[in-house]
């Protein structure tokens, strides 16, 4: 068993490979295919504010929940990378959004943020989610979990990156597939897929 597997194994012994984020409010629920992305305004790692107007592409917008700590979010994190790298240029913009309270994981706090974005070079803005507001928005419920949008900002697409977390077992390249497809003005073939990874840390009520 390789040491990914084993990290996949005891992840799901924990209850971390989930569609659904333990102790999240029972009111989230995510955002339906067809539906507008919820605006937000909120700063970065690079101390601006940044909005969904401000960050969107001319094609699309990828919003990506993801965050510092979670080792789904960064088994995945070179990969998107790289999905940014390449559509970018191809008019879909990428964003991504640290929903977790860093009270209940001190490592997803903002000064962590800042030095893993400069540490990985990340091409896109990294937000942090104070409030959990856009993460109740959107109804993200693990790390990593990816909404596209497209020029008008209607989803097209919610769920995984891939479905192997590792990469060499990859068989399904969903949100490269929808991103092809609206890259090309074509329909998102596949609409939605079950994302994984760690379940969101939402702020204990009164914390």
């Amino acid at each position: 068993m390789t040491i990914s597997s084993r990290l996949i194994t005891g992840l799901a012994a924990a209850g971390a490979v989930t569609a659904l984020a333990l102790g999240s409010p029972a009111t989230v629920s995510e955002l339906a295919i067809g539906s507008k992305g919820p605006a937000f305004n909120l700063k970065g790692t690079d101390g601006a504010m940044h909005t969904l107007d401000a960050v969107a592409g001319s094609k699309g917008t990828a919003v990506i929940f993801t965050c510092n700590e979670c080792p789904f979010s960064k088994g995945y994190e070179d990969r998107l990378i790289a999905l940014a790298k390449s559509y970018e240029p191809k008019g879909i913009a990428f964003v991504a959004i640290n929903p977790n309270d860093p009270k209940t994981v001190p490592g997803d706090g903002f000064e962590f943020m800042v030095k893993r974005a400069k540490d990985k070079g990340l091409p896109y803005p990294y937000l942090y989610d104070d409030g959990q507001h856009a993460a109740a928005a959107y109804g993200a419920r693990v790390t990593p979990h990816v909404f596209l949008l497209d020029a008008q900002k209607t989803l097209v697409y919610r769920g995984r990156v891939d479905d192997s977390l590792e990469e060499p077992k990859v068989q399904s390249h969903d949100f490269q597939t929808a991103l092809e497809a609206l890259a090309s003005g074509k329909p998102v073939p596949v609409a939605e897929t079950k994302a994984f990874g760690c379940g969101v840390k939402w702020a204990k009520a009164g914390a």
